[in-house]
């Protein structure tokens, strides 16, 4: 039960960081896929970049535990669903995340777009043996990797004598930097660029 209390709890906190800084409004993630309004694009690089900079700190300093650490596999199929999921994001101006967190808000586009993913996972659902016959779900390389040996895990490097720990904070890093230089938007003055300022403010 406090699991799922607790779930509710930060899926509430993540939807209202959501809302607040404008993902939940398709014409700024239309804007910022156009390159004309890169204030939200800036906020996820920001949220990224802090997120892997603590995350690889705490492993460093022994607070969190690598055991926890999941690495996905990465197969044919995730590139592909990737390439999807993109064709999809700049044509709804929602991604999964962001379209729970708009309808929640009360938006009928979003609704649609949510009734249209469940209706996608069913599909797949109902599909997977197909698809799994394939074989585009077949681990590349064999094996689930990361980047760096990352301490305590088992995973295996494909950059042989780099920690992972560093690899992963000079992303984070590299990330915020990249979120700082990046001006308000990269064709002029628009629609969309107007549309961030009025939604966040400045």
């Amino acid at each position: 039960m406090t699991t799922i209390i607790l779930a509710i709890l930060i899926g509430g906190a993540f939807g209202f960081a959501l809302d607040r800084v404008g993902a939940t409004n398709p014409d700024l993630i239309i804007g910022m896929l156009r390159l004309s309004a890169l204030h939200l694009m800036k906020t996820i690089l920001l949220a990224i970049g802090v997120a892997s900079v603590l995350l690889f700190g705490a492993l460093l300093a022994g607070i969190a535990d690598p055991g926890n650490l999941s690495v996905k596999t990465t197969h044919l199929g995730v590139l592909l669903g990737g390439a999807l999921l993109g064709v999809g994001f700049a044509v709804a101006g929602y991604c999964p995340g962001t379209g729970v967190a708009a309808g929640a808000t009360g938006r009928k586009d979003a609704l649609v777009f949510i009734l249209g993913g469940l209706a996608g996972a069913a599909a797949f659902m109902a599909s997977y043996s197909w698809v799994a016959s394939t074989g585009i779900l077949t681990k590349l390389l064999g094996v689930k990797a990361t980047l760096g040996a990352i301490s305590g895990t088992g995973y295996p490097a494909l950059l042989s004598g780099i920690p992972g720990e560093w690899i992963g904070i000079a992303a984070g890093l590299v990330l915020v930097g990249i979120a700082f230089l990046l001006p308000d938007s990269l064709r002029g003055n628009s629609p969309a660029r107007k549309v961030a300022k009025d939604a966040t403010g400045h």
